[in-house]
């Protein structure tokens, strides 16, 4: 069994669920708290990614959603007040690889090319319905043919032959056990 370590900020509530149940999972109402007004500009994007993350069948009934992990501590986000940085030790098998560019591309409502001629023949598609913007043509009604290609698009982001700027990497995992916790850093 390889084994990896990561990082993950998490509410500081998150070492009391650990405490008293051993294990915390992500669920909806704490995104909706966390993001507050600006939870439904990502829960779209989330619940695609919860759809179809590889390993979606190692997905605890009881999970909601993936929980974000760095794979280096200097990546991690920075501690802040009300938060602890989890400095975990998992099987690698539990960790999902989510390529950095294409995450934030997909939380732009914008298309994932698979190549340069592929992202030119998309610009040109736009263009020719007038349209500015990948996040403009998912978020109107009027270009469902385009909001449908960009979120087939989006299936790139599990492809490593697909390059989008780097290849740097965050990881998903679907629960954080208090087994695998090795440091609380406050």
């Amino acid at each position: 069994m390889d084994e990896i370590i990561v990082w993950t900020k998490q509410n500081e509530n998150v070492v009391k669920e650990l405490e008293k149940t051993g294990r915390y999972i992500a669920k909806k109402e704490y995104i909706l708290k966390d993001l507050d007004k600006h939870a439904y500009l990502v829960l779209e994007v989330y619940d695609w990614l919860v759809n179809n993350t590889p390993n979606a069948s190692e997905k605890p009934h009881d999970a909601e959603y993936p929980i974000w992990v760095s794979l280096k501590k200097n990546t991690t986000m920075l501690p802040s007040p009300g938060t602890v940085i989890l400095k975990l030790k998992v099987d690698t098998s539990l960790v999902t690889m989510i390529n950095i560019d294409k995450w934030g591309t997909m939380l732009n409502y914008s298309y994932i090319p698979k190549d340069k001629q592929d992202a030119k023949i998309h610009r040109q598609i736009l263009e020719k319905y007038g349209v500015h913007s990948d996040t403009k043509a998912y978020m109107s009604q009027f270009y469902p043919q385009i909001k449908r290609k960009i979120i087939d698009s989006w299936s790139r982001l599990f492809d490593d032959s697909i390059i989008l700027g780097n290849d740097q990497k965050y990881g998903n995992i679907w629960e954080v056990r208090k087994e695998w916790v090795r440091q609380i850093i406050r």
